[in-house]
């Protein structure tokens, strides 16, 4: 019998999005095919630290804390709603370079992992933090590495690259935190100089929709600022899609590969609130994904093409989903609104439902993923490192 590869599952994370990284891995953990793989859960608590094994089980239904709500966006089946628990559980020394191995702190061996999933979203997650600590050990990891990581997390950086490869996006502008502190006036009246209302003000490192509003005049326009200015030091500002009469389409776009990257069929999502926020993602009823879009072949094969030249512009691996906007009316201009390089990962999550309505079911998705880590660990392998004497 072939031996298993050992895949560490992590998850948790010190960011906005914890709860939406425990709905992904508990859904990860119930369907990885036991059959190939060993499975050893790595949690990182809201403070950073490091669960070793036993203690990263602890996976427990309802709410995070007695006044935060459950989330409704996982796997019903797997998570009813998922919290770590909890003071006083081994904790994880980070990995020795060329170990493969996670050792934990009571000074017994560590166990050696042959490929990293992190099912870590929003910051340290999908930014380049972790992936960065993976490069230096010399682990194979699900996902883009540090530069694509970092790229996809960044929607300045983003957008970026995206207009480099000539795809359309939105008019916006980026600001500094620093920048709105010292003079709010000006730079409203740089923002309303640019870009007409209304205007989505985002922080430019965060996911989830987390610290996104809408702003439809100067008096919404203060609030949104200070409120993206809580969540990241750079802050971007994006003419509306639509105007003020009317509301753009949002489709979502599942990429899977390493250099040969393939594209999902496409799905739209139609919002229950004004716009996709964190509430109409994870807390409220009422949005509905149309899986496939209801557009025409020709729109969809290039939209699929355009998802496919996104994820090579920010140099992403192993998966990500691209988001896109079109205008409402006669012209329906499409737009690359951002990809996500860690996207939601329960059952019901939009990137494994738009893959499953393509073919490709939950838990061969997951061995693919991890196929695709070691594919480009030993692609990785070919480099040399040190000079040759």
């Amino acid at each position: 019998m072939a031996k298993k590869i050992r895949v560490g599952i992590l998850f948790g994370g010190r960011n906005t999005e914890h709860e939406v990284s425990l709905l992904s891995a508990a859904s990860v953990l119930k369907a990885i095919d036991r059959r190939k793989f060993e499975v050893v859960p790595i949690g990182i608590t809201r403070e950073g630290r490091w669960l070793a094994a036993d203690g990263a089980k602890h996976l427990l239904n309802g709410k995070t804390s007695a006044s935060e709500r459950p989330l409704r966006a996982g796997d019903p089946e797997a998570t009813p709603g998922a919290r770590l628990l909890h003071e006083g559980m081994p904790t994880l020394l980070a990995p020795e370079p060329g170990s493969t191995a996670l050792a934990p702190n009571q000074g017994r061996g560590g166990q050696p992992l042959d490929v990293v999933f992190p099912v870590l979203h929003g910051a340290f997650g999908e930014d380049g933090t972790i992936q960065g600590l993976f490069e230096l050990a010399g682990i194979a990891y699900v996902g883009s590495g540090v530069l694509g990581s970092a790229a996809g997390m960044d929607k300045d950086a983003m957008k970026r690259l995206f207009a480099q490869a000539g795809l359309p996006i939105v008019k916006h502008i980026a600001l500094l935190r620093a920048e709105w502190e010292k003079n709010p006036r000006k730079t409203m009246a740089r923002i309303e100089d640019a870009l007409r209302y209304p205007l989505f003000v985002k922080p430019a490192n965060l996911g989830s929709s987390v610290g996104i509003s809408k702003a439809h005049d100067r008096k919404e326009l203060g609030p949104a600022l200070e409120l993206a200015a809580r969540y990241d030091r750079k802050i971007v500002v994006e003419e509306g899609v639509g105007g003020k009469t009317g509301r753009a389409r949002e489709f979502e776009v599942a990429i899977l590969g390493n250099d040969a990257p393939q594209a999902s069929i496409i799905g739209e999502i139609v919002p229950s609130k004004e716009f996709y926020d964190y509430e109409a993602k994870y807390l409220s009823e009422g949005s509905v994904p149309i899986i496939p879009a209801k557009i025409p072949r020709a729109v969809a094969k290039k939209i699929r093409e355009m998802a496919i030249a996104a994820f090579r512009a920010c140099d992403l691996a192993g998966l990500a989903r691209v988001d896109f906007l079109m205008e409402p009316g006669g012209k329906r201009r499409i737009y690359v609104n951002e990809v996500n390089t860690l996207p939601g990962f329960t059952k019901i999550s939009m990137y494994p439902k738009l893959w499953e309505a393509t073919g490709l079911r939950y838990t061969d998705l997951i061995t693919r993923l991890i196929e695709l880590a070691l594919e480009r660990q030993a692609e990785k392998n070919k480099t040399a490192y040190l000079r040759e004497e």
